[in-house]
């Protein structure tokens, strides 16, 4: 057997790209032979992979996961270099297996991701598969977890795969997250939060400074309005008021009907079920947003 020194490995690494290990255990298998060192990484799709890596990506898709009972959820995006691929079956599936990863494993930051168990191996590996397979470089850009105990996580998923969000709810029976009406409610809501854009679920839940600043420009436009100090709260309360009713979810009219706000609808929900539901939060993931 051939001695496999640091300067072989370091050759190997720079012809291939692929990880100093990697070049190791593929040289000790190919008896220091650096060509068939070259055949054994390509074979298990690290050169090609690793090559890929320096590649754009600026494509891709979100996948979400809810798991049966809707008490665990998870959101993923993953990005490649072509619209082809963010839109080729294949691709999507492999998010959306990763997202029921992130679901199950609970890892603290991507690098945990990428050692957490799928497919009898690791999501590394796995994401070196997909590479291989698939023909461009992929990486798993973020991801977001959601767990209930008293109450469901509903998702949604825009066509383009390019807009997704859960949205967490609280009720107290638990028979309610199993009602198909309760479900038709929260695929509506989730739907809201991608359609409507809001801050947040509720106008208590909307950073205290972000109000201000909101206050701030109002009141400015009111003196700006040649009206008599008198009237500059009655304006800023106005246009505040407005300010709700346009980014806070609960107080948006319903998109699917006008005559209700999603906060409105809820309590008919709740009526209906005999169940007090309410919106806690939502978490939406825009493709290519931090």
């Amino acid at each position: 057997m051939a001695q496999v020194t640091a300067a072989m490995v370091k050759e190997l690494r720079q012809i291939t790209d692929a990880p100093m290990m990697e070049c190791k255990k593929a040289l000790v298998e190919a008896d220091g032979d650096i060509e068939k060192a070259i055949d054994v990484l390509r074979v298990n799709g690290l050169a090609k992979a690793v090559k890929k890596a320096g590649r754009d990506t600026n494509e891709g898709t979100i996948a979400a996961y809810v798991s049966e009972d809707g008490k665990t959820a998870a959101l993923i995006e993953v990005s490649c270099e072509t619209d082809f691929v963010a839109t080729n079956a294949k691709f999507k599936a492999f998010v959306l297996d990763l997202a029921e990863v992130v679901a199950n494993c609970n890892p603290a930051d991507v690098d945990a991701l990428l050692a957490c168990p799928m497919k009898d191996s690791t999501v590394e590996d796995a994401l070196k598969e997909s590479i291989f397979v698939i023909g461009e470089n992929q990486k798993i850009v973020r991801f977001a977890r959601l767990t209930v105990e008293n109450g469901a996580i509903a998702s949604y998923v825009h066509h383009d795969g390019k807009h997704a969000d859960l949205v967490q709810f609280s009720f107290n029976n638990a028979e309610t997250g199993a009602n198909d009406t309760f479900k038709n409610f929260g695929h509506d809501v989730a739907m809201q939060v991608i359609a409507s854009d809001p801050i947040a679920a509720t106008r208590e839940d909307i950073p205290a400074e972000t109000v201000e600043h909101e206050k701030e420009i109002y009141r400015a436009q009111a003196a700006d309005s040649g009206r008599p100090e008198k009237f500059w709260d009655g304006i800023v309360n106005g246009r505040l008021k407005k300010f709700f009713q346009e980014r806070a979810l609960t107080e948006q009219d319903f998109v699917k009907d006008g005559n209700v706000t999603v906060g409105e609808l809820a309590k008919n929900i709740s009526k209906e079920l005999g169940d007090d539901i309410n919106i806690v939060s939502f978490i939406r993931f825009n493709f290519g947003e931090e």
